[in-house]
C-alpha cells in the first residue's frame, strides 16, 4: 500500500476534512492518505501575505508529520492548496515526488484538452495574478488561456454550495466561451466535489483540482527527488524544532 501524506497549509480543520474525504475516495484503497492541518498561518489563503505565511506552515507540518512517531513514512506529498504554496522548496527537501493540486490541475487540463489550451476558475479575487505567476513558473504558462476569479472565497462557495453550484457553472461557461478553452480547471480544496456537479452544464471538460491532485498521486506525474533523505542545506534559527531537526542534512 502506498502512503500519501496531503498538507493543508490552512488553519482550517473542515478543509483538512475535506482533502482527506475526497483525496481517499479518489485514491481508492491501494493509498492511505494522511492529511495534516498547518500548525499556523491563515484560516483561509487569500492574498500574498498569507500565502508566503503558507509556504513557511507546508514545510513546518511537512517536517512535524515525518517526526511523528509510528507515523509511515509518505511515498509521495500533495500540497492541498490551489496554489501550491511552499511547493518549489517542499520539493527541493524531500526525497519523495511532492506536487500541488494547482500544478497537478495544469497536467490533467492539458491531457484532458488533448493538449489545447485551459482555463481556471476559483474563488477569491487577488487569486488571479497568484496563479499567474505559478503557471509561469510551472511552464504551463502558454497553455493557460484565462483565469476568471468570482467574488466569494473558496470557504464561502464550500458554506452555501447549491449557489455555489449554480455561480461555478455560469463561471466556467463564460470562460471557456470568452478564452476559447478546451477545458476548464475548478480551483481550491473548498470546491472539492463540485467540477462533478456541474459538468453537465458545461461543454468542455471541468477538472476537479482536488482529484487531480489525487491522480497524480497513482501516477507518479511529478518530477523524480533528488534527495536520498529529507532535509534542507542550511541551519535553522527560531523555528519549529521539528525544522531544526531537518537542517542541514546533506543529500
Amino acid at each position: 500500500m502506498r502512503n500519501l501524506l496531503v498538507i493543508n497549509p490552512n488553519t482550517s480543520a473542515s478543509v483538512s476534512a475535506l482533502l482527506q474525504h475526497h483525496v481517499q475516495a479518489a485514491a481508492g484503497s491501494a493509498v492511505a492518505v494522511s492529511t495534516r492541518t498547518a500548525r499556523f498561518g491563515a484560516p483561509y489563503i487569500a492574498c500574498e501575505a498569507s500565502f508566503t505565511v503558507a509556504g513557511h506552515a507546508t514545510l513546518d507540518t511537512w517536517a512535524a508529520a515525518l517526526a511523528e512517531e509510528d507515523a509511515p513514512a509518505p511515498d509521495a506529498v500533495l500540497i492541498g492548496c490551489f496554489g501550491d504554496p511552499g511547493l518549489l522548496a517542499l520539493r527541493e527537501s524531500s526525497p519523495v515526488p511532492v506536487t500541488g493540486l494547482a500544478e497537478a490541475s495544469f497536467i490533467a487540463a492539458t491531457r484532458r484538452s488533448d493538449g489545447g489550451r485551459f482555463a481556471i476558475v476559483t474563488g477569491g479575487e487577488r487569486w488571479a495574478p497568484m496563479l499567474q505567476r505559478l503557471a509561469l513558473s510551472l511552464g504551463h504558462g502558454p497553455a493557460l488561456a484565462g483565469i476568471h476569479t468570482v467574488q466569494p472565497t473558496g470557504a464561502q462557495l464550500a458554506a452555501d454550495p447549491v449557489a455555489a453550484r449554480l455561480l461555478l457553472a455560469e463561471a466556467c461557461r463564460q470562460v471557456a466561451r470568452q478564452t476559447g478553452a478546451r477545458a476548464v480547471v475548478l480551483g481550491g480544496a473548498g470546491l472539492a466535489g463540485m467540477a462533478a456537479a456541474i459538468q453537465s452544464q458545461v461543454d468542455v471538460p471541468v477538472i476537479d483540482s482536488v482529484v487531480a491532485g489525487a491522480t497524480w498521486a497513482l501516477r507518479g506525474d511529478a518530477p523524480a527527488a533528488e534527495r536520498s533523505l529529507p532535509g534542507f542545506d542550511v541551519a535553522w534559527e527560531h523555528v519549529s524544532a521539528e525544522l531544526t531537526a531537518l537542517g542541514t542534512t546533506r543529500r
